[in-house]
């Protein structure tokens, strides 16, 4: 099978355990993407988180695109062109953030520029991720924020016990509305309901005139299940949840084992 495009996700799939590129998994991602293979990063992250990995793998070409915000955005990396974006809208803000403090959790809001939280005593993952990312954090009341702003996606983020209490108590009709994945075992991430990473390789594939069956994807999370459902190649890493080994087609090494390179060796 003749593989076109690559999308790979970030954290625990692309980096290691000590959030590096290993030389192995670069060499190998700069000679498919010199071989004509586009490599594109697919990322629960906003666009400033990733910028590091997009320079270290010298994916800001005239064809070279980034999918970020869980699916919500399909950019190009050098022209930042728009090919697909999904936002939630004002009252989609007000309602998320409402019931966020009825199952008692956590919440902050994410758009193209800044992390907020109405949260007074900001919970510490809400730190953890303004650092990972690379933007800034703000304490915004409910009624700062206004509707002309994007947002592009919301998450509620607390410990895992408390994360998982609140998660369950959340309405089928509120679950249903969004898309949500947990990408970790403390965020739960709520989305516009078309934005999926699954829905952004299609819409990116669509737009480069790529089959489906000339795709591969990697992951690792339950956030990439639906990219992995959706490739002609679904790859799990070694370290992946079980039912993204399940759903995929196909299982290499974990993170820590180079395991992007192993598994592109193998198709290239």
């Amino acid at each position: 099978m003749t593989v076109k495009l690559v999308a790979i996700d970030i954290d625990g799939t692309l980096l290691d355990s000590n959030r590096k590129i290993s030389p192995k998994v670069k060499e190998t991602l700069q000679k498919a993407n010199e071989s004509g293979i586009s490599i594109v990063l697919c990322t629960g992250r906003p666009l400033p988180g990733v910028k590091e990995q997009l320079a270290e793998l010298d994916l800001y070409g005239d064809n070279d695109y980034v999918i970020t915000y869980n699916g919500s955005l399909v950019q190009a990396t050098k022209s930042n062109e728009i090919i697909s974006q999904y936002s939630l809208s004002y009252d989609d803000f007000l309602e998320i953030e409402l019931m966020s403090r009825k199952v008692g959790a956590h919440l902050h809001t994410i758009d193209d520029q800044a992390i907020y939280t109405a949260n007074r005593d900001i919970g510490k993952y809400s730190v953890h991720e303004a650092y990972l990312v690379d933007m800034p954090l703000k304490y915004r009341a409910v009624d700062e924020m206004t509707p002309d702003m994007s947002f592009i996606k919301m998450m509620m983020i607390d410990e895992p016990e408390i994360l998982d209490k609140a998660i369950s108590q959340l309405p089928e009709d509120f679950v249903n509305k969004y898309t949500t994945v947990k990408s970790t075992e403390f965020y739960y991430e709520i989305l516009n309901k078309e934005a999926s990473k699954g829905n952004a390789l299609a819409k990116l594939a669509e737009h480069l005139g790529i089959s489906q069956s000339e795709t591969m994807a990697i992951g690792d999370n339950e956030n990439d299940l639906s990219m992995i459902e959706y490739a002609g190649i679904g790859v799990a890493m070694g370290n992946a949840t079980e039912n993204v080994k399940q759903a995929a087609d196909v299982q290499t090494t974990s993170n820590d084992e180079d395991g992007v390179a192993e598994v592109l060796l193998k198709y290239m």
